[in-house]
This record gives C-alpha cells, sequence and structure tokens, in this order.
C-alpha cells in the first residue's frame, strides 16, 4: 500500500510568510561558519595525516608542505569573512500585525540565508579539494623534490573555490536590506 502525503500549498505559503526572517538569516550565517569550518578541518586531517606519515621517512618535507596547511585553514578564515559581512546586514524589524513580515524584510533573510549556503557549501568543497591536492602534494614531493612547485599550482587553482564562494556570497547578500525602500 502505498500513501501519498499532499501538502497544501497554500500551509506552506502561510508557514514561511510567519516564520521570522531572522531564523532564515541567522541559519544562513550558521551555514556559512560552520561548513567553512567542517572544510577547513577536513581538509587538514585529509593533508596533516599524508604530511606526517611521508614526513617519517623524508623529513625535508615537513616544512615546504605546511603552505597545505595554511591553505585549508584559509578557508574558514573565508567563512569567518562573510559570515561578519552577512550579520552587518541584519537589521531590526518588527512584523505586522498579522504575525507575517514584509517583502524587503523576507527578502533579506532570504539572500543572507543563499549567501550563507553557497560560500559555506563552496567553502567544504574547497577544503576537501585543497586537502586532497595538499596530501598529494606531500606524497609527490617526498618521492620526486621537483614535483612540489607543479602540484602547487594546482594546489592554488583547488583554493580558487573558496575564493569563488566568498564572491557570489558577497554579491548575493549585496542587496539585502531589511527594512526596504
Amino acid at each position: 500500500m502505498v500513501f501519498i502525503w499532499f501538502v497544501d500549498v497554500t500551509y506552506l505559503f502561510f508557514l514561511f510568510q510567519n516564520i521570522s526572517p531572522y531564523f532564515w538569516s541567522s541559519l544562513g550565517i550558521a551555514l556559512c561558519v560552520g561548513l567553512s569550518v567542517v572544510g577547513a578541518a577536513w581538509g587538514i586531517f585529509i593533508t596533516g595525516s599524508s604530511l606526517m606519515g611521508a614526513a617519517q621517512r623524508v623529513p625535508r618535507i615537513t616544512s615546504k608542505n605546511l603552505i597545505s596547511i595554511i591553505f585549508c585553514e584559509a578557508v574558514a578564515i573565508y567563512g569567518v569573512i562573510v559570515a561578519i559581512i552577512l550579520q552587518t546586514k541584519v537589521e531590526a524589524v518588527k512584523p505586522r500585525d498579522d504575525g507575517s513580515y514584509s517583502l524587503a524584510a523576507a527578502n533579506a533573510g532570504y539572500a543572507i540565508l543563499g549567501a550563507g549556503s553557497v560560500t559555506g557549501w563552496a567553502n567544504l568543497a574547497c577544503g576537501l579539494s585543497v586537502g586532497i591536492v595538499g596530501s598529494s602534494a606531500a606524497l609527490s614531493d617526498a618521492a620526486n623534490a621537483t614535483l612540489f612547485v607543479k602540484i602547487l599550482v594546482v594546489e592554488i587553482f583547488a583554493s580558487a573555490l573558496g575564493l569563488f564562494g566568498v564572491i557570489i556570497g558577497i554579491i548575493m547578500a549585496g542587496n539585502a536590506n531589511f527594512v526596504g525602500a
């Protein structure tokens, strides 16, 4: 037996109309910081474990390959910077008499949610890609010292993913205005 659950569209409209835009903006800011930090931590874990394993055999690679850890840490900093920018956009607005919020406040809340989500997910992907490339850089540098600079270029390209997320997040939140014009 198959159960089909239909949701009345007017109920969803009523639900989203009456949820505070501050909830959506807070969720966007939390996703921005949270996913960025998870991406940085995951990248550091991937790079650090390979770096420490390869450094047991070839100790000379330790100081050179710390740049991969720094690239991963920059991902968390990207998230914090965008979260600070998003937080400055939030303003105090009272709900209407029926409990709903103005269209400008709702749009601003959704814009901040979107900007934080895009930045957070981009930084998560950036942290993973930088971690994987950093792991490859450590292992290849241990095998052949001439490969380090070549793989470092690939790591810089992987790190650009986070910057793209930051730029898109700033553009998306650029017109967020809770008060409206």
